[in-house]
């Protein structure tokens, strides 16, 4: 597989990911066969998280380590911020980052991860002082790059500009990831921008909307998928309506053309666009993730790019119009 470096920074990763969200309910057998069929394809980038199944990824994913996929040949990404308290969502104080971070490597049976995340924004503590736990995560040796996830706009541009205002003694954001497919393109709004002018790569989380532009919901709610279950259900519910429906349409089109599938032609086109470095693929087993792997041998058509781009096109107006056109 084709590796990326993660933006302007000298890490390189597999340009798919493999996302580990759903491993706090994935029996232990068949996250190794994932492990394995990702490995085996050169996939290194795998994406985790402290609350992922309440710890339960990281801890399986640690047991995998060594025992099946050698550690030097993964790129482990984790992050921490998130908290299970309705009172505060999210926590970037330096003490519990660095807390979280000590508890990942535990559970991960490592003494480093490679890429570092900041969860999510949080507005009750200082953005220098979440910042200075990523200085302290790389200088320690804990971590090995620093990013962040789930940034706004400005969020995102103010975190990397305070970074790279002192050369040397801050670590740079390398990357930051963000929900970025054909049925979710409000990145392009801001961060996007943002992150390619300040060398940060973007790692899109649900590529593929969810499960949606695989087409399997056209006609009706298979009963084994995310949508037919209780618990994901609301998770995939945003993404089935009409305006969802025409841009499915449209990619099941665009892969009848090309004699391929939709789940192809909606990973191509989002792993191949300005600024992603790699999209993070989330996949019930070994199958579904060898199907998205697969992808590797395909690059989309240029007319097929902008008919796709033309069907999803956000509605952008002021103020990110070019004005001085008028």
């Amino acid at each position: 597989m084709e590796q990326r470096h993660l933006g302007r920074t000298g890490l390189r990763v597999s340009r798919i990911g493999l996302g580990t969200l759903t491993w706090g309910h994935t029996e232990e057998s068949d996250a190794a066969d994932l492990l394995k069929v990702f490995w085996e394809a050169g996939g290194t980038l795998v994406d985790t998280a402290d609350v992922y199944g309440d710890g339960e990824a990281e801890y399986l994913l640690g047991r995998l380590i060594e025992r099946l996929v050698p550690r030097r040949d993964l790129v482990i990404a984790t992050k921490a911020g998130s908290v299970p308290d309705p009172e505060r969502r999210f926590d970037g104080s330096r003490g519990h980052l660095l807390a979280a971070l000590d508890a990942s490597l535990a559970r991960l049976g490592t003494d480093h991860v490679d890429l570092w995340q900041v969860h999510a924004f949080d507005p009750g503590t200082p953005i220098e002082e979440t910042l200075q736990a990523l200085d302290i995560a790389v200088s320690s040796g804990r971590a090995r790059y620093a990013g962040v996830s789930n940034f706004c706009g400005w969020q995102l541009a103010k975190a990397a500009t305070w970074q790279l205002a002192v050369p040397g003694a801050r670590t740079r954001i390398a990357g930051t990831q963000m929900e970025y497919s054909l049925l979710q393109r409000g990145v392009e709004r801001e961060v996007l921008p943002a992150a390619i002018d300040l060398g940060v790569g973007l790692l899109p989380a649900s590529p593929l909307g969810r499960g949606v532009l695989t087409g399997k919901y056209r006609h009706a709610t298979p009963a084994d998928s995310r949508g037919g279950s209780d618990h994901m259900a609301p998770f995939v519910a945003p993404y089935l309506d009409d305006a969802a429906a025409r841009i499915v349409d449209a990619v099941a089109t665009a892969a009848d053309g090309l004699a391929t599938n939709p789940l192809q032609v909606a990973l191509a086109w989002v792993r191949d666009r300005p600024g992603v470095t790699a999209p993070i693929v989330g996949a019930r087993n070994a199958q579904q993730l060898a199907a998205a792997l697969s992808v590797e041998s395909l690059s989309l058509p240029d007319e097929i790019c902008r008919a796709l781009d033309d069907v999803s096109a956000p509605v952008h107006r002021y103020p990110d119009h070019d004005w001085s056109t008028l």
